[in-house]
């Protein structure tokens, strides 16, 4: 028996891996949690599977669950958002295995910021302008953030930010933000990626408060602060080209880069 934690991707069925449908489809119990997967990906569990909205369960009983299947030699599906890196909360689940002696899997997921850079339609590192993207998010109702890792403090690299779980305090992002990246930084805030009711909107630093207000987005998204937003439409037509197709790049007769002897020698030390 083992508990296969899956990471069910933005929302759309369609981007789940070939592993995680293979996997929805074989085994006997689902957990997911309601408010975030979207029926659409249940829709890969067979009739027979028993699915269990666990939204609104303590851990302990999610652990039950577990327990209880593990005795019946019954696989697990456990499905969880986006991908299962970064702010899945597995750990604390993944202990209580480790404690009762139940295998487990991991199995990734396109995460929410991939997707929300899809619908935005560019990619976020640019050659020359920004090659860092910083995924975090902000001080709430959730667990306390550590020590040093304070907007103020990650902002300061000057590399663009992916802000998630953030929807509701556009007004302190604003706050800390402003004196680094300044009022006219470019945001973007994209809601549902991949999912039929996503929003995109862009808009100014100084402007992202009325705006994500005025577009009524409070949950379920990612903002993106920083060089690498900027870089959208008109502004992506004047980006520098990378060195990956730069004329200026040596090859040999099958593409590869070559390398001369001092280069060679940087990288040795």
């Amino acid at each position: 028996m083992t508990v296969y934690f899956i990471g069910a991707g933005p929302g759309a069925a369609d981007l789940l891996t070939v592993r995680a449908v293979e996997l929805l489809k074989r085994c006997p119990v689902c957990l997911y949690a309601g408010s975030i997967v979207p029926p659409e990906v249940l829709a890969y569990c067979p009739p027979p599977a028993q699915l269990v909205n666990t939204a609104r369960r303590p851990l302990a009983e999610i652990i039950d669950l577990v327990a209880a299947a593990d005795a019946r030699g019954d696989d697990v599906a456990r499905l969880h958002s986006g991908d299962i890196s970064v702010y899945s909360a597995v750990n604390e689940q993944i202990r209580h295995l480790l404690k009762l002696g139940i295998d487990y899997s991991i199995v990734p997921g396109v995460p929410a910021f991939a997707a929300a850079a899809a619908a935005l339609g560019q990619e976020l590192t640019v050659p020359t302008v920004t090659q860092s993207l910083i995924l975090t998010r902000v001080e709430g109702r959730a667990s306390a953030m550590p020590p040093g890792e304070t907007l103020a403090n990650l902002a300061a690299s000057g590399a663009t930010l992916a802000l998630h779980l953030a929807a509701a305090y556009t007004d302190s992002i604003v706050e800390k933000l402003l004196p680094l990246y300044g009022p006219e930084c470019a945001c973007a805030v994209v809601a549902y990626a991949s999912r039929p009711e996503e929003q995109v909107l862009r808009c100014r630093l100084s402007d992202l408060s009325q705006a994500v207000a005025d577009a009524g987005i409070r949950m379920t998204a990612v903002i993106f602060v920083g060089p690498g937003v900027d870089l959208a439409q008109a502004h992506l037509l004047a980006a520098p080209t990378s060195y990956l197709y730069s004329d200026n790049r040596p090859r040999d007769a099958y593409g590869h880069t070559i390398c001369s002897i001092a280069d060679r020698e940087q990288e040795s030390q």
